[in-house]
């Protein structure tokens, strides 16, 4: 048995498999990708979600990132806490407060028309911050 080759053929496998897990879907926006990517694998204090989008679905669009940094996303976390919220049609109130808030878990992506697109979906909505 070639113990090379078949450690070979694992990290081939499992090089594949990472792949796909992090891969956006089809017609998933930057946001929604951001999000499910924070939601499984967190932040590590830098927009790596949101340059990955970029990596693979538009590398020409360069500015992304500091655009994101102009509504105050320094990381992808920060990306919806200062820049982006979930639509109004997408909150739901609080019984206890009376409060809008995000559900559990996000609705699906609305998708975007172009494969390319580093536009968010319907689904997000720029939310302006008082500094």
């Amino acid at each position: 048995m070639d113990t090379g080759r078949v450690i070979r053929d694992a990290e081939e496998y499992l090089q594949e498999v990472v792949w796909e897990v992090l891969a956006p879907h089809p017609r998933e926006c930057v946001l929604c990708y951001a999000a499910r990517m924070l939601e499984e694998h967190g932040c590590d204090e830098t927009l790596r979600w949101v340059g990955r989008f970029r990596a693979l679905r538009s590398p020409r669009a360069t500015g992304l990132e500091e655009r994101m940094r102009r509504v105050g996303g320094f990381c992808d976390c920060e990306v919806f806490l200062n820049g982006y919220g979930l639509a109004r049609e997408h909150l739901v109130r609080d019984l206890d407060t009376d409060e809008l808030e995000p559900p559990d878990r996000p609705p699906p992506c609305a998708g975007v028309a172009r494969m390319d697109s580093t536009r968010p979906c319907r689904v997000w909505e720029r939310v302006r911050r008082a500094w």
